[in-house]
């Protein structure tokens, strides 16, 4: 081989260690969740035919024994798993059916919906993140059921997500709902892409917050942390 093309092959693995690389360090690449526009030709149940047969191609690999009893359902568990579980969120048709109401009461005070329990998987190693969200808005002329915050935080986490992107995605979807940009998202979250492999740290967790309209200010943003941290 002429030196020349040594020396880019050389180079091409450098390029493609590098992109792993930058992939480990969890960057986000956009704002909407990465999909291909034929991402929904396929119907649920030929998803879950495809993805057990690839799955079962990488317990093959990996040198397990699949006529064993424990493990010859694995491929159809975790097929199903993705597509109607952990992934479901991927899909629009999942998406929650926000209904406003007006708000009778004029109340205008803050309204806060803490520790919402969030399981979301990590898009860089599909590994869980598992933490908390608390959502807060200040009503204008439209309220919305409490049910549908918890709601909205589990159709974005049920996807292959990066934790800045989710926290983003549910404060957009709460501004659009409510008709309001006075809407604050925190999500606290351990990775388990940090804790279980990589530096293996199993103590730190990761915080990301959205402040809109009136949380942008000290006072508002104080009370709503003030909010969350009480027990």
């Amino acid at each position: 081989m002429k030196l020349n093309e040594t020396l880019l092959n050389i180079m091409d693995k450098q390029d493609t260690e590098n992109d792993f690389e930058a992939m480990d360090d969890h960057m986000m690449s956009s704002l909407e969740t990465p999909l291909r526009p034929d991402a929904f030709d396929l119907t649920d149940q030929e998803k879950i035919t495809i993805i057990a047969g690839h799955f079962k191609e990488i317990m093959h690999t990996l040198g397990l024994d699949l006529t064993d009893d424990s493990l010859k359902g694995t491929p159809h568990r975790v097929a199903k798993m993705y597509v109607k579980e952990i992934f479901q969120g991927l899909h629009p048709d999942n998406k929650p059916v926000i209904r406003r109401f007006e708000n009778k009461y004029m109340y205008n005070r803050m309204l806060v919906e803490r520790d919402i329990t969030l399981y979301s998987s990590c898009e860089h190693h599909f590994v869980p993140i598992i933490g908390k969200a608390h959502v807060a808005y200040i009503p204008g002329e439209h309220v919305i059921g409490l049910s549908k915050l918890n709601r909205i935080v589990q159709y974005y986490a049920r996807r292959p997500q990066v934790q800045e992107r989710m926290t983003m995605q549910i404060a957009n979807e709460l501004k659009q709902a409510l008709q309001t940009e006075d809407v604050a998202v925190l999500i606290e979250a351990d990775h388990l892409c940090v804790m279980s492999r990589g530096v293996n740290d199993v103590t730190s967790s990761t915080i990301t917050a959205e402040y809109g309209g009136l949380f942008q200010e000290e006072h508002y943003r104080s009370e709503f942390l003030s909010h969350i941290r009480k027990k």
